[in-house]
This record gives C-alpha cells, structure tokens and sequence, in this order.
C-alpha cells in the first residue's frame, strides 16, 4: 500500500500543476475549426502584412549618427531649464512602451501641460505622418518641434539649442564621428536628424508578428477569437496596414460625436472645414501599454476606449464578451519584450 501511494503522488502532483497552469487562462475560449484559422489567417495577412525589418530613411544611418542620437534623446540640455528630455514624455526605459502614461504631459518649465497626448515613439517611423494632426511628414521634422515648443522643452529658438549643446565637450567628438564630411557638425538640422536616426531603431515585435509568420500557438484562442471579431465589426475600416493604424486621417466620432469638440484637430494645420476633428488614426501596436487614450487621453482604459470607438466611430454597441476579446487581440500586438518585463 505504501510502494502504491508513493507511485501515485507524482502522478497527484502533476495533476494540480496541470489545473493550476489551465487556471492562469480560465476565461480562454475552444479552438478556432482548422479551416475557420486558415481562412483567418490569410484574410489578416491581406489585412495587416508583414511588419518591415527597417524603417523607411535608414539607409544613411550609421551606427555613429545612431548613438548621437540616442545620446541626444536622453539629453536634459535640449530643455529650457535642463530638467526634461525627449525620453522624459516618450519613455523606452524600465518596460516603458515610449510614453509617459498620463493624459497630458508636464511641460519643462513648472505649471505647464501639453495640449494633446503624447503618443508612443516606437514604430513611429512607420506612420504615414507625426503628430496627431499631421503637422509634421517624419521624424526629423517631428524631433524638432517639442524642442522649441513653450509649452513643451521650452527652449526659446534653434540657435540656442545648438549653443547649449556646442557647451557640453563630449558632444563635439560624437558630431564629428557622426558627421565626418561636415565641417561645423553642430546644427540643429544634425541635432534632430540624429535623434530621427536613433528612434528609427525603435521597432517593436509582438506575438501578433510570430502568429501571421505562422506560429498558431502564440496567440490564445480568445485573442484569436478577438482578430476575427476585428476583421469584422468594423475595426479595420480605420485599423489596417502593418500598423493597425497610422496611415490615414479619420474623424474623431464619424457617427457619434465627441465630447471633446475644443481641439479641432488637423483643422488647426489646413484651416479646412473638412478636416474638423480629423486626427490621425492611432496604431494599435502596443496600444495595451499606453493608456490613457484619444488625442486627449480623456480614457484611462482599453476597454472603454474600444467601447467607445465602436460607438462613436462604427456605430455599434459592443456586448462584453466581445470588448473582451477585442481588448485580447489588441494585448497580442504589445512587444513582446516588454510584455516579459511587465509579468517579472
């Protein structure tokens, strides 16, 4: 009897560890049919593509401009009063998803708040164009604005900045090595297109990624269940492209309006009465890790964003079980790396 109960208790012990590790997902839904998946997944290889290697303006970069401008990103000398940095409100650091996760973010100098949310600087480079609004074409215009923006870095003009940065010794080297053929190398132009260098390096990857390249494990049954809800509820009228977003212009609550009606959106650039309350479409890659949301960052939660969106923007009143399984799909395009350092 004994030589039995000892045979039987690894067999016990395996049992619990197999209810405990089917207990982490309890909420999981069955199987998709083989043929419902394969079908799924060629339609969201139609819709979405493959995320690029690269982004597009790399092809000059070198690792020497490359480490400028990482060096340039964290540099507190490029504010007014030497207390922000570009990584301050577009935060990469300690499982940061290149935000700061607050509504509006503080501007250098004390009291002062950004008037529009800032968004996350990974795969930006990819986006059809920057800002909200559009006001800028890429990443080195972009670089350049928060700089010299008052309510922002502060700084009062580009001759300043480049007096700021010619007064620290060790940035006189990197510029040289970064700009070899120039002969004075400080310049706001190469201050910023160094910066545009380094974020171009800022490329995430998700489970999403790994799915689509044919790994049907790696995303759970309710996220999968949520893609193909997104391919048909009206999402990916707005939400297409290796992105999930970012490569066009949409109005902020097309059926429904917004309440938010003071920011008039990319209206402020075109003075256009057709682009009122126009904004650039987000990317949904990593939207889970930057909360809160919207060009005002008005929603603290995914959930009530996604409610929210189907409302205003598609015109549907979303049932809870299929909030939940949106919200698990758009959790499988966070990076993967930083999701690991969310659960340590």
């Amino acid at each position: 009897m004994k030589k039995l109960i000892l045979f039987l208790l690894p067999i016990f012990a395996l049992f619990l560890i197999s209810c405990g590790e089917k207990q982490e997902n309890p909420n999981d839904m069955p199987d998709l049919a083989p043929e419902v998946e394969t079908q799924l997944i060629a339609k969201a290889t139609s819709l979405f593509g493959k995320m690029p290697d690269v982004m597009p303006g790399t092809e000059t970069d070198t690792p020497e401009l490359i480490e400028l401008g990482k060096k340039l990103y964290n540099e507190k000398a490029l504010s007014v009063n030497g207390t922000q940095n570009c990584n301050t409100c577009h935060d990469i650091t300690n499982g940061k998803a290149g935000v700061d996760n607050k509504s509006l973010s503080d501007g250098a100098i004390p009291g002062t708040k950004g008037t529009r949310n800032s968004p996350t600087v990974l795969n930006a480079g990819f986006h059809f164009v920057q800002f909200w609004d559009g006001r800028a074409k890429d990443l080195q215009e972009q670089a350049g604005g928060p700089i010299l923006n008052p309510v922002e870095m502060g700084m009062p003009n580009e001759a300043a900045v480049v007096k700021a940065i010619n007064g620290i010794v060790e940035y006189k080297d990197l510029f040289v090595k970064a700009y070899p053929n120039d002969k004075n190398p400080i310049t706001y132009f190469n201050i910023t297109k160094a910066i545009a260098a380094f974020e171009r390096t800022l490329i995430s990857r998700s489970r999403f990624d790994f799915y689509l390249a044919g790994n049907k494990k790696s995303l759970t049954n309710k996220e999968k269940n949520g893609l193909k809800l997104f391919t048909e509820v009206g999402c990916i009228t707005c939400h297409s492209g290796h992105q999930i977003g970012a490569n066009l212009y949409q109005k902020m609550g097309l059926v429904k309006p917004y309440e938010n009606t003071k920011d008039l959106g990319r209206y402020d650039v075109t003075k256009a009465e057709t682009d009122k309350y126009m904004f650039k479409v987000a990317s949904l890659r990593n939207a889970a890790l930057t909360y809160p949301y919207f060009h005002d960052g008005a929603v603290e939660k995914l959930e009530d964003a996604v409610k929210k969106m189907a409302v205003m923007n598609v015109g549907k009143e979303l049932k809870a079980e299929e909030v939940d399984q949106l919200v698990a799909f758009i959790g499988s395009l966070s990076d993967f790396n930083l999701t690991k350092v969310k659960k340590q």
